[in-house]
């Protein structure tokens, strides 16, 4: 049976829901709740990916100390069981500071979690997987290149790759290798400007594009499709998300864009990994791309409408049957 490899974090989050927005400097703000939960880019894309029933590899690294402890536990809780061994190095944690409209800004302490070695890879079973997630975030630590080095190794194996938004600061030269491995890219629309950025050495930019103009994304996507050849998605938010999928012909694109689903943003953290996560599990089930966007669009729009970035097996179910 082929399986699905998640490379990447699983992440203590520590939760801090304020009163109204993020301070200015010198300024003082209240603090609402503070909690500890469990996260991570790689381990909210493994959860969706395991609602949808899709056979997944987790390869996420627990290191030591109390936030190693609160994740191993958590794995212990849910009967995930890692494909790595522990690290004696020490996790970091991200800190999610939730204002008042719902949006998420993160501070984060990377620790073992995000940092990979040559033998754990060299210790897989290659033979079952043939799809990968990736995270920039992973890419972009010292040890990326090993990440890297693991999938040029190993070519049959089709890549997911989400940059995230520090998408400007992972090495260019690694970047490129990935990028002629031919990713699936996952971007929001920030990053996809950044990423049309890079791949064409524009320094000064590229053209500003808003949600409203689908056009100018296609436009970007393009440029970014004509480097990668393979599928650019583009998530908008409360618009949805659009894909290219190539053509040859400038007047003849081929790319559509999906509609978003209703939502009350409440926490906007996790919703691009559900996003992602739900789009790997459905293309890998043979699901049409267009049809795979869709239920990724209403996967979004419930982890956005709930606080936390995953969902439980009972508002699944409720996601599946909105589908039907």
């Amino acid at each position: 049976m082929s399986k699905i490899l998640v490379i990447g974090s699983a992440v203590a989050d520590v939760i801090i829901r304020l009163e109204d927005h993020l301070p200015v400097k010198g300024e003082d703000v209240h603090v609402l709740s503070q909690e500890m939960r469990l996260g991570g880019c790689a381990l909210n894309v493994y959860d969706m990916i395991r609602h949808f029933g899709e056979d997944a590899v987790p390869f996420l690294p627990i290191g030591s100390g109390p936030y190693a402890d609160f994740v191993a536990k958590s794995f212990q809780e849910r009967g995930i069981v890692s494909a790595v061994p522990r690290p004696g190095e020490a996790n970091g944690c991200c800190y999610c500071f939730i204002e008042a409209d719902g949006e998420r800004t993160f501070i984060v302490y990377h620790g073992a979690e995000y940092r990979f070695r040559k033998e754990w890879f060299d210790a897989l079973d290659t033979s079952e997987i043939d799809m990968c997630y990736i995270c920039g975030l992973e890419i972009e630590e010292t040890t990326g290149p090993v990440i890297v080095d693991f999938l040029e190794r190993n070519p049959h194996i089709r890549i997911f790759f989400a940059p995230g938004p520090r998408i400007l600061k992972i090495d260019r030269d690694l970047m490129r290798r990935i990028f002629a491995l031919h990713p699936i890219l996952h971007l929001n629309q920030e990053e996809t400007r950044s990423c049309a950025m890079l791949l064409t050495d524009r320094q000064d930019g590229v053209p500003s594009a808003s949600a409203a103009d689908l056009s100018s994304f296609a436009s970007l996507a393009a440029s970014i499709y004509h480097v990668t050849r393979q599928t650019v998605i583009t998530t908008l938010g409360k618009n949805g998300c659009m894909y290219y999928t190539g053509g040859d012909d400038p007047a003849s694109p081929k790319w559509d864009h999906i509609p978003g689903c209703p939502a009350t943003q409440v926490d906007a953290n996790g919703a691009g990994d559900a996003h992602a996560g739900a789009v790997i599990a459905q293309l890998h089930a043979g699901v049409p791309l267009p049809e795979a966007l869709q239920k990724a669009n209403l996967a979004g729009a419930m982890v956005v409408s709930s606080a936390g970035t995953l969902l439980s097996d009972k508002q699944f179910e409720q996601l599946t049957c909105s589908c039907g």
